[in-house]
Formats: C-alpha cells, sequence, structure tokens
C-alpha cells in the first residue's frame, strides 16, 4: 500500500510541510483539493491584507505561503503529485495561476462558476471514474488550519485503510471539539463498526450543521465531534451517494460526462453551470445519506476552519504574530 518515503524537495506539490518531516504516500489515493470557493464571508479581512478581491485561499495568511500551498504540502505527504487534483473556478485563474504553474492541465478541474462544493465534487469524481474507476479519494478544503500536518494525515491514512475494509462507505475525519462552536459543522457518532485496520470507526447518526450555543454545548458532552470535511472513500460509493441523495444534480452532469477529457468539455460546462443552482455537499448529500457514512476520531491535532474573520485573525496572530501580520485588527463589519 506504501510507497517510498517522502523527501523534503523543492516543489510545493512534493515537499513536506515541516522541514525534515517524513510520511509515506498511498501509491492508489487519488487526493482532490477543493479550491473553487469565492471566499465571501473573509472578503472584508481578505481585501485589507492584499488590496484586492482574492478569495480566502489565495491569499498568505498564516504565514508567507497561501493557504492553498500550505493545503498541496498537507496532502503531499501521503499522495503523490501526479495523482492530486485541483478544483478551481475559472474567474480566479489570475489569482491561482502562479500557484498551480508547475501542475499539468490535466490535474486542473476549471469550473466556469463556483456552483457549490457538491458540484465541484461530483466534477472531479466524474473525471476520477473515467481515468481510475476502481480508485479511492481523499477530499481536503483548502481553507484549513491544521497544527501537526504530519499527525493528520496520519489519520488520512487510517481512513483510507477503512475504506478499503469498508468499501460501501465514505469515512470522515472527526475533530474532538476545543469549545461549543456554533459556526461548524457537527457530527453524531454512533456505536463502533468492524474495521480491520484502522482502529476506532464511528458510524454517523445524524449531522448539526451551526446549532445553537445551548445545542453546542450538548452536543459536546454528548462526545460529538467537528466535521472537518475532509473525506475518503472509494469513487464508486462517493457516486452512488451523489446518485441517490442528490438525482438532479447528477443527472444534470451526465451531459458533461460523454465529453470529458475532449475538446467539447469546456463547452459544455459552460452550457451546465449557466443553469446550476447552487448545491452543498454537506446539507445535500451527506445529512441526506448518514448511512453510508463512517467516522474516524482525529486525536492529538487542532484544527480550524478560517471561513469567519476573527477565526482567522487568532490563527494568523497564532501562526505569525501580530507584527507580522501589519498589526492589522479585524474589521468591525467582518464580525457583524
Amino acid at each position: 500500500m506504501r510507497a517510498q518515503e517522502q523527501r523534503p524537495g523543492s516543489r510545493a506539490g512534493d515537499t513536506p510541510w515541516r522541514e525534515g518531516a517524513k510520511a509515506t504516500r498511498i501509491d492508489e489515493l487519488w487526493g482532490v483539493i477543493l479550491a473553487g470557493g469565492n471566499g465571501t464571508r473573509l472578503l472584508p479581512l481578505t481585501r485589507r491584507l492584499t488590496g484586492d478581491e482574492r478569495p480566502k485561499q489565495f491569499c498568505a495568511l498564516l504565514g508567507p505561503e497561501t493557504l492553498l500551498d500550505h493545503t498541496r504540502r498537507r496532502v503531499a505527504l501521503a499522495v503523490h503529485a501526479s495523482r492530486t487534483l485541483f478544483v478551481l473556478t475559472k474567474a480566479h485563474e489570475r489569482f491561482y495561476a502562479p500557484l498551480v504553474a508547475d501542475v499539468p492541465s490535466r490535474q486542473l478541474i476549471e469550473q466556469p462558476a463556483n456552483a457549490g462544493n457538491a458540484a465541484a465534487i461530483l466534477y472531479s469524481l466524474l473525471r476520477l471514474r473515467r481515468d481510475d474507476p476502481s480508485a479511492s479519494v481523499a477530499f481536503f478544503p483548502s481553507d484549513h488550519y491544521v497544527s501537526d500536518d504530519t499527525a493528520f494525515m496520519a489519520h488520512v491514512e487510517r481512513a483510507h485503510m477503512a475504506a478499503g475494509d469498508r468499501g460501501d462507505l465514505v469515512i470522515l475525519i472527526g475533530i474532538p471539539p476545543e469549545s461549543p462552536e456554533t459556526d461548524y459543522g457537527w457530527i453524531e457518532p454512533t456505536p463502533l463498526l468492524p474495521a480491520e485496520r484502522s482502529g476506532t470507526l464511528l458510524r454517523i447518526r445524524r449531522f448539526w450543521e451551526k446549532p445553537t450555543l445551548p445545542l453546542a454545548r450538548s452536543l459536546v458532552a454528548r462526545g460529538c465531534l467537528w466535521n472537518s470535511f475532509v473525506m475518503v472513500g472509494k469513487v464508486a460509493a462517493f457516486l452512488a451517494m451523489i446518485r441517490e441523495a442528490a438525482p438532479d444534480l447528477y443527472g444534470r452532469f451526465a451531459t458533461l460526462e460523454a465529453t470529458l477529457g475532449g475538446d467539447d468539455e469546456e463547452r459544455a460546462s459552460r452550457a451546465l453551470y449557466a443553469g446550476l443552482p447552487e448545491t452543498s455537499f454537506a446539507r445535500d448529500v451527506l445529512e441526506a445519506r448518514p448511512s453510508g457514512l463512517g467516522v474516524l476520531v482525529a486525536d492529538g491535532v487542532t484544527w480550524s476552519d478560517l471561513g469567519r474573520p476573527d477565526r482567522a485573525m487568532a490563527r494568523m496572530h497564532d501562526a505569525v504574530g501580530r507584527e507580522a501580520c501589519g498589526g492589522v485588527e479585524l474589521p468591525r463589519a467582518a464580525t457583524a
């Protein structure tokens, strides 16, 4: 299952996150980095830091590198650079083009518009089904903070093994909560499932999206988990889940699938996205199909979704210090 030990190198897709870090890549695993969002909620902050409209994933919030660079380095600990796809949105090309200049065009999925992450995920899955239908795949949002990338990717490797043991399931990485967070999605787990190689694998009873504070406190007390939205499973398992939970979305992509890799793909994608409603993978797929999911607990890792300005600023100050952030304070409008 494992390939050679990773060595430090000069390319963003091949270099370990920390100097001297060692990890092993999984030969049969694909990675998909989701980088097509508009970053609307963080724009008051990123606009002030950069002077333009670039989405947060293309901003250097946690040091000299962008969040997309951070994500690439994290993913590269377990996934070969040649098996990593990037889902992007064409309107952001001036921001992402320098960051993926070393990536072959066949690994870039450039959506003509942002129609939500369910569309982005489905597009990438159809590309994978064409190229490697029996593959396993892991999805990674590009706007997260992780305290220990090596430890986090070890949990992804466990999820990959669990998905191999239970090929019918999609496995989520759940984060033990540090607080009763009202801005996150939560996972309510159920008793254990057998998984030969991955340790503790839980079923999912239901999801709670952005709960009230009293409910969030109750979720902490009940042993619920934050949903990191990092997911691992067989391509076929993901597609079956989408087909059942969101048949209209799945059906709309049928015309695009027939053109993948051909001269007509760009034209077909523009026509498809022109009439595509925005869909959320968490709301429209995961919440509708909890029976097809499992969750592994990512102990020993601090994690944050950087989607809210105050949370992003806190992590910026933790990572590089207030002076390195130019003394920027959180804009008042951003917390309204």
